[in-house]
């Protein structure tokens, strides 16, 4: 796939790279049944478990967060929930795997008072179309479908904010279209030459679930076992707040038959076959890398190799949160997040005034880092293309593994 530029900018792995995986895919595939016959011999009435789900939970269908619209384009019907002014720039809400525009309904009405809001619900999630070929989730089609998105919205540029798989579509809409993008910001998601080429050393547990999703019908059904466990287990942290109940059963509710987890799993067996060249030179576009202290699904050090794509970014962690950031801890997100987007312009300075600090002028907003382990690592902006070797190693992840 060719940019504007005419440089290839997305690229398919090797033919030895995709055997593996095909032949990994079979040996998980046998493995999750072994255990799954286990489970269900153990508690088979519990095992095949599923509540009725006939009306959504009133916050997914109220529109108290924005205006619930559809924008129909070539092949695909997209629904979107908008917020903000029409005159506003556009900034563009991509959530993760499996989630859905409700993700972020803590940004929403604070991203609204600078933007115009759009928070997608991808294809195939939520009330978006949900087409079940598989080739229907290639990367190429994904990214011109996001880039006919925004032409059809009116505007030939906007924000880019992504959690987990909607960052990674982000990351390759940057790389493919970085004439659109304004600026990004990749929420618990390395860049996906990072994440990809890394997945087999850095976690077996998250291989295993990659491999195993490239199997027909196998992870759809698994996803519903059990009364859809697997949202339980992906939205954990929600068990902290008193709203759990409400935001879970409407996530069960979106994803509560076999063609709702089709489309979301179709992504993982398409995006393991793809890179981005590493012939393409970095991005220009500014980027903020965002992720939790604590998220036991994203290596740190992964982050920040991600560093090595792009030629400007802004590295934060957030002190206390886990995969979703975002969800966990909106206020303390919401300010990194401002403090990004909003630019703010300083009174001028008069000229008999002398600058202050030697290392401000010559570094800019480069500032000291701070003990990992309890407190959020500030801003580090790129000088060089190290890269930080010795950080504590966690599992690489998207969304929830099937075990």
């Amino acid at each position: 796939m060719l940019t504007a530029y005419g440089q290839e900018c997305i690229v398919s792995i090797s033919s030895w790279d995709t055997f593996k995986i095909h032949f990994l895919s079979f040996i998980c595939g046998f493995w999750v049944i072994f255990k799954r016959l286990a489970q269900w011999a153990w508690n088979p009435n519990e095992f095949f478990s599923l509540q009725p789900r006939e009306a959504p939970p009133l916050c997914l269908v109220d529109s108290t967060l924005g205006r619930h619209s559809y924008m129909k384009l070539k092949g695909v019907k997209l629904h979107y929930v908008e917020s903000g002014e029409k005159d506003s720039p556009l900034l563009l809400l991509l959530h993760g795997f499996p989630d859905c525009w409700l993700s972020w309904r803590y940004q929403i009405p604070v991203l609204a008072q600078h933007y115009r809001v759009i928070a997608l619900d991808l294809k195939g999630f939520g009330d978006s179309d949900k087409p079940l070929w598989r080739r229907s989730y290639r990367v190429d089609t994904l990214v011109a479908e996001l880039k006919e998105l925004i032409s059809a919205l009116g505007v030939t540029t906007c924000t880019v904010i992504g959690h987990d798989l909607g960052a990674m579509l982000g990351w390759y809409l940057i790389h493919q279209y970085p004439e659109m993008v304004k600026k990004f910001v990749t929420i618990a998601c390395p860049h996906p030459n990072v994440y990809w080429n890394e997945l087999p050393t850095a976690s077996t547990f998250n291989a295993r679930w990659v491999h195993f999703s490239q199997l027909p019908y196998l992870p759809e059904i698994d996803a519903l076992k059990e009364d859809l466990s697997i949202i339980n287990q992906c939205f954990n942290h929600l068990h902290k707040k008193n709203s759990k109940e409400t935001y879970v059963e409407a996530y069960k509710y979106a994803f509560s038959r076999k063609e709702d987890w089709t489309g979301p799993i179709n992504y993982y067996r398409n995006l393991p076959f793809s890179r981005v060249s590493e012939e393409s030179t970095p991005v220009e576009v500014p980027c903020l890398l965002v992720t939790g202290n604590k998220d036991q699904f994203v290596n740190l050090e992964s982050v920040v190799k991600s560093t090595d794509y792009v030629q400007k970014y802004t590295l934060k962690i957030v002190d206390g949160a886990s995969h979703f950031p975002h969800q966990e801890m909106p206020e303390q997100f919401n300010k990194i997040l401002l403090s990004f987007l909003i630019v703010r312009e300083l009174p001028p300075r008069s000229d008999k005034e002398v600058p202050k600090g030697l290392v401000n002028r010559m570094f800019g907003a480069v500032s000291s880092t701070v003990k990992y382990g309890n407190q959020m690592l500030d801003v580090v902006q790129k000088k060089t293309n190290g890269v930080v070797s010795s950080l504590p190693s966690k599992a690489l992840y998207f969304g929830q593994s099937p075990s």
